[in-house]
């Protein structure tokens, strides 16, 4: 019995000194942090549940949740493809892949004050639809800093790693810039701007306009030449045509276009000519995509598609990338513009997406290209659970604009973030770092220690559109002292823009520990809390609705960031 009975009692001594010393343990010099120990995210679209897709086929959107205006290119083999970012930093994600299904983040283009700087922008300003291209060895990224310093070049031999300061472009007025390198040597830089000698004909009333660029002087070397003027057809007042892009084929120009404006009517439309300058042939068969015709009532809708470039493969096959949205109501969604793929075939001379004016497939057959390496999946239903066991955020994380300062840093496995002045109510940097909404259905959560000190600190989980347009569960010290947990919701519409605490509920244990969950059904999310581990989630307050988070709702052009928040002065 005795020698049974040891061994027994050292094994059970041998398990409880291992699990006590993995167990992370927040430093007491970081107390003046918010100590995060973890940032759980899963992704539970029914879409998906009810799908079946084969290893031949590939999901839509490739890129789910916040990444408009796709821009694409081919470098060795390999594809990059990057997308809007406003006024996020770092700026401008970028992905490498080698059969257009399987993405990697490499990083962003925009890494540095010096490049981008968004200070005092609105979060819907900043990075606009930029293009990559890829010509004699660099890697060329063209965008433009809505009010933050207008349109730039930047460029790389590594799209992994730092790119140039920008080349600034006084001379463009306007926004969505294209550069084209033509065979014969020449380069041009093709943008939206407005109508000619300002005379708008109608509301949205645009044009197209390009410029010779000079690589050796780094500047624009003509003058300004109209290449549309209005769109397709100025007889039915086309609005906004914008995010050009020039390519070459079979002797053609091709002028790609998006036209209706990024919203329910947006669509993709194309011009050629024999040259460069124009004039420029709108295709009859016009809009080679769109969705704006279908039946508004059907289910698994996918919608608001355009914004469209294109990329050819080796064996000869084109597919095109381009924005579009998944609604959960007519026009409502949360998770913002999307990244999406089709085909592109050409029959007489002119390109057009496969279906692409029918509804667009959530499932489609993948590229004729051999296999790339898989990587954390950015499409269909997936996990994302980050320890913080790496030196550094994963690229997947934003702050909102430029930090000024260094407030946080990974250590021990804890990400620690500091309380500061700054507060999300306000178009600063606030102490915030988020990762994208990718999913109608999914659930966050997190873990955090903090002590409390005063009313005016707290710290959680939000659900951010805007500064206007919130949801935030938090902890905080009431009047009396004591510990609550509660629910923050700030919507455009509430009377005055203020926030509202919908639910709070006091914490009586003594623990600076805190659970944190959000779980989206869609338009209505759920908020949860727990104390320890063990303990079974308790619900805070059910369906809250969201649809504050929504563009529609709140505005501009951005999707929901899920963000570990702090702050010493939110109330």
């Amino acid at each position: 019995m005795k020698n049974s009975i040891v061994p027994l009692f050292l094994t059970v001594f041998i398990i409880t000194i291992s699990c006590t010393s993995n167990k992370k343990e927040s430093s007491v010099e970081h107390k003046d942090y918010v100590a995060f120990d973890w940032f759980n995210y899963e992704g539970k679209d029914e879409i998906y549940n009810k799908l079946s897709k084969s290893d031949d086929e590939y999901y839509n959107p490739i890129l789910s949740g916040f990444y408009p205006d796709p821009s694409i290119c081919k470098a060795n083999d390999k594809y990059y493809l990057i997308n809007s970012s406003f006024s996020y930093f770092p700026g401008i994600p970028i992905f490498e892949s080698t059969d257009l299904v399987n993405w990697k983040q490499l990083g962003h283009v925009i890494t540095r004050k010096e490049q981008g700087d968004f200070s005092g922008l609105g979060v819907s300003r900043g990075m606009f639809a930029p293009t990559i291209r890829y010509h004699q060895g660099t890697f060329y990224v063209i965008c433009t800093n809505v009010d933050g310093g207008g349109n730039f070049i930047v460029t790389t031999q590594d799209p992994a790693g730092e790119w140039s300061n920008p080349i600034l472009l006084p001379e463009v007025n306007g926004i969505d810039p294209d550069i084209f390198f033509d065979d014969n040597g020449r380069v041009y830089i093709t943008h939206n701007g407005p109508p000619p000698n300002n005379i708008t004909k109608h509301d949205g009333h645009r044009a197209i306009y390009t410029w010779e660029y000079s690589l050796e002087q780094k500047k624009i070397i003509s003058e300004q030449t109209l290449l549309v003027d209005g769109g397709t057809d100025m007889a039915k007042k086309p609005v906004w045509i914008e995010a050009p892009h020039i390519l070459k084929k079979d002797g053609y120009y091709y002028l790609i276009c998006a036209e209706g404006g990024t919203a329910y009517n947006h669509s993709e439309v194309v011009f050629r000519s024999k040259n460069v300058l124009g004039p420029y042939v709108s295709y009859e068969n016009n809009p080679i995509l769109t969705q704006r015709h279908l039946n508004k009532e059907r289910p698994n809708q996918i919608t608001t598609t355009g914004h469209a470039d294109f990329v050819e493969t080796n064996n000869g096959d084109w597919w095109g990338v381009y924005l579009g949205c998944r609604p959960y109501e007519i026009d409502y969604y949360n998770t913002g513009r999307e990244t999406f793929m089709l085909p592109v075939t050409w029959k007489d001379g002119w390109p057009t997406f496969e279906s692409g004016n029918e509804a667009h497939p959530f499932v489609h057959k993948k590229p004729d290209l051999p296999k790339g390496e898989s990587f954390d999946p950015l499409s269909g239903n997936f996990t994302s659970n980050d320890d913080f066991s790496n030196d550094k955020l994963d690229f997947k994380y934003n702050f909102i604009r430029n930090p000024l300062e260094k407030w946080h840093k990974i250590e021990d496995g804890f990400l620690y973030i500091k309380p500061r002045k700054e507060n999300i109510k306000t178009e600063t940097n606030f102490s915030f770092i988020g990762r994208r909404q990718q999913h109608q259905a999914f659930e966050v959560s997190t873990k955090l220690n903090f002590t409390l000190t005063d009313t005016l600190q707290t710290a959680g989980l939000a659900a951010f559109q805007n500064e206007k347009n919130y949801l935030f569960i938090g902890k905080r010290l009431n009047a009396a002292g004591q510990i609550e947990v509660f629910l923050e919701k700030t919507a455009t519409k509430i009377k005055d823009g203020k926030p509202n605490i919908l639910a709070k509920n006091i914490i009586k244990d003594n623990t600076n520990e805190l659970y944190l969950m959000i779980e989206g059904k869609v338009r209505y999310y759920d908020f949860y809390y727990k104390l320890s581990e063990d303990e079974n989630w308790k619900p805070l307050i059910k369906n809250v609705d969201a649809i504050n988070l929504s563009t529609a709702e709140a505005g501009g052009f951005v999707g929901t960031y899920l963000a570990l928040y702090t702050s010493s002065n939110h109330f």
